[in-house]
């Protein structure tokens, strides 16, 4: 009985510890800086007058590239 409580516990542990543990690596650093990179034209772009381009690069930024990036393995 104690046994199937330890497992229990540490399967428990472990699937808890998967969560947080979210490690970044370079691609995705890079993939984070091109959708600041482009939500900040969309900025530029939409200050600037354009009802076109301007919200097609921020949805881009907000919607796919930032979502993107933290998915990327």
């Amino acid at each position: 009985m104690k046994d199937k409580l330890n497992r229990r516990e540490k399967v428990k542990r472990l699937s808890s510890n998967k969560i947080f543990n979210i490690k970044f690596q370079k691609k995705n650093y890079l993939t984070f800086i091109g959708g600041l990179i482009s939500i900040f034209l969309g900025y530029i772009l939409l200050s600037n007058g354009s009802i076109t381009l301007a919200p097609i690069l921020l949805v881009l930024g907000y919607c796919v590239i930032i979502p993107v990036s933290i998915l990327i393995k």
